[in-house]
């Protein structure tokens, strides 16, 4: 049986079992440290037992942990620099997204993050856990941002949000192109969001691929399956900021249907009650005459 088929049944329930108790910094923290990396407010994003964190500390800097098992208390505020070692090698791809969804969430508009990544992991794998009697999952991961450490066990990549590392490059996005940063929503390896610049209501979101595509057609299966998954991550953002009684979600593609930018980009519209004085139709009036029937 392949991988893919595997996995569609397999729920990776105990990848915080991997995590190890150690006595010294980790090696990516150590050489972050090194190389001068580590500044302002830091969060060790996956921290296992947090003793990163701790020796962090004891060396003066402001670091916080966070770990979905062993420090379950999500952070409160955005980060100048967040850390997050060997998490996305015991996730699955769709896990890997929600991580760098929140990741760049959490980071100031200027500030970095660090993604540690095993390089020992050469293909994705299904391993038994003899120590815990369990199966977790390895994945070999690549990503697409800066690296700026590597060798044969190990490499370390640097992330901005695309919004500030792309700032005025029509060339990338017509988006982009004004010289002031665009606020990010969220953002993933294939997708980013940002606030509509002409909100049609509070919270007004557009997502966008970061391959320059213009009809939403042409996207593949994976960028459709990340956008669904993008979708998702920026409605429960919304619903904790703006908190709206409903949605409208939709696609301008082609001249006849609207689409001014050349660039796919999917609308997602909070709806609150009042306001228009009849809601009944919703995306049918995009042909007033057809809206209520």
């Amino acid at each position: 049986m392949g991988l893919f088929l595997k996995m569609k049944n397999f729920k990776n329930n105990y990848s915080h079992l991997t995590a190890k108790k150690k006595k010294y910094l980790s090696m990516p923290t150590r050489k972050l440290l090194e190389l001068g990396l580590l500044n302002g407010d830091i969060l060790d994003f996956g921290c296992g037992f947090g003793k990163d964190v701790d020796l962090l500390k004891m060396k003066g800097f402001n670091v916080l942990g966070y770990d979905s098992h062993y420090f379950p208390k999500s952070p409160n505020k955005k980060f100048d620099t967040v850390i997050c070692n060997y998490v996305l090698n015991i996730l699955t791809q769709e896990e890997q997204s929600y991580v760098l969804m929140e990741i760049s969430e959490l980071l100031k508009p200027n500030g970095k993050a660090y993604f540690s990544v095993r390089r020992d992991i050469k293909t994705n794998r299904i391993i038994y856990n003899p120590k815990h009697d369990v199966k977790t999952y390895q994945a070999n991961v690549k990503l697409l941002y800066s690296s700026i450490f590597l060798n044969e066990n190990s490499e370390i990549y640097e992330y901005q949000h695309y919004t500030l590392l792309n700032l005025g490059r029509y060339d990338v996005s017509p988006f982009l192109k004004d010289n002031s940063q665009r606020e990010l929503v969220t953002e993933s390896a294939t997708f980013f969001s940002i606030y509509d610049g002409f909100p049609v209501n509070p919270g007004h979101v557009l997502i966008i691929p970061k391959r320059l595509v213009s009809n939403y057609f042409e996207l593949n299966n994976h960028e459709i399956m990340a956008a669904n998954l993008m979708i998702k991550r920026v409605k429960k953002i919304l619903d904790s900021k703006y908190k709206p009684d409903g949605y409208n979600i939709g696609v301008n593609i082609n001249k006849a249907g609207g689409q001014t930018i050349n660039h796919v980009h999917i609308h997602i519209i909070p709806r609150y009650f009042g306001d228009i004085d009849n809601p009944t139709g919703g995306i049918r009036g995009v042909i007033p005459s057809k809206r209520i029937y």
